[in-house]
C-alpha cells in the first residue's frame, strides 16, 4: 500500500515545492500571467481566491487524498504554476496527477513535459504507484492532446462526473498510465525534453 508524503522534486531546471501558505502571492502573480482564472474549464485562482485555493489543497493533503506542490522556474527563481497528486487510492497504489496549470508565458514550452516527468518518476519510482492516472474536461481539448502526448492511454470519458469552477457539469476524459508501461512512457518523456534541449541534469 502506498504512501505519500510532501516532499520536494527537482529535475531539468524545475523543482516542485510542497504546497504551503507562503506561496500564496507568488501563485497569484503566476495566475495573473494570462489571467488564467476566466478559462471555465480550469481551476484557476483569482487573485482574492489563491488563499483560499491553498487551503483547499493542504485539506486535502490532511484527509489523505491530495498532495500539492507549486512549480518554480530555476532558471528565473519564479513560481510559475502548480500541480498536485489527487484522488489518492493507497489500498490499490493509485494516484491521479491533475489540478495542473502553468502561468501563459509558459505554454506550449518543456514545462509541462518536465513536470509530468517528474510526478511520474516520483509515483512510479519512489512511491511504488500500480497506475497513475489523468483526467480532463472534455471541452478542453488542448489539455486531452498535452495527456496523450505523454504517452497516457484513454479509458474513456465519464458523463456528467464533476462540477467546473463555474458550477456547470462536465464530463470528464479519464486517462492512466500502468507500471508496466512506464519504463516506454519515460524513455519517451526524456527523449522529447532532449530534442527539445533540456538534459537529464540541468
Amino acid at each position: 500500500m502506498i504512501e505519500l508524503h510532501p516532499t520536494t522534486i527537482e529535475g531539468r531546471g524545475i523543482r516542485l515545492e510542497p504546497l504551503t501558505m507562503d506561496h500564496c502571492d507568488d501563485l497569484a502573480a503566476a495566475a495573473s500571467d494570462g489571467e488564467l482564472w476566466n478559462l471555465f474549464f480550469t481551476f484557476v485562482p483569482g487573485p482574492a481566491a489563491t488563499a483560499k485555493y491553498i487551503e483547499m489543497a493542504l485539506e486535502g493533503q490532511s484527509a489523505g487524498h491530495m498532495l500539492p506542490w507549486a512549480v518554480r522556474n530555476l532558471s528565473s527563481d519564479q513560481i510559475i504554476g502548480s500541480t498536485r497528486y489527487h484522488d489518492v487510492l493507497p489500498k490499490v497504489d493509485r494516484v491521479e496527477i491533475g489540478y495542473t496549470w502553468y502561468g501563459a508565458s509558459h505554454h506550449r514550452s518543456n514545462v509541462n513535459t518536465t513536470c509530468k516527468l517528474l510526478l511520474l518518476e516520483h509515483a512510479f519510482d519512489t512511491v511504488g504507484c500500480g497506475v497513475v492516472g489523468l483526467r480532463t474536461d472534455v471541452l478542453n481539448l488542448q489539455s486531452q492532446r498535452a495527456i496523450e502526448a505523454i504517452g497516457a492511454k484513454k479509458d474513456g470519458v465519464l458523463r456528467n462526473h464533476s462540477l467546473r469552477a463555474d458550477g456547470s457539469v462536465r464530463d470528464d476524459v479519464m486517462y492512466s498510465i500502468l507500471s508496466a508501461e512506464w519504463s516506454g512512457v519515460r524513455k519517451h518523456l526524456e527523449t522529447r525534453l532532449w530534442r527539445h534541449g533540456t538534459k537529464p541534469n540541468e
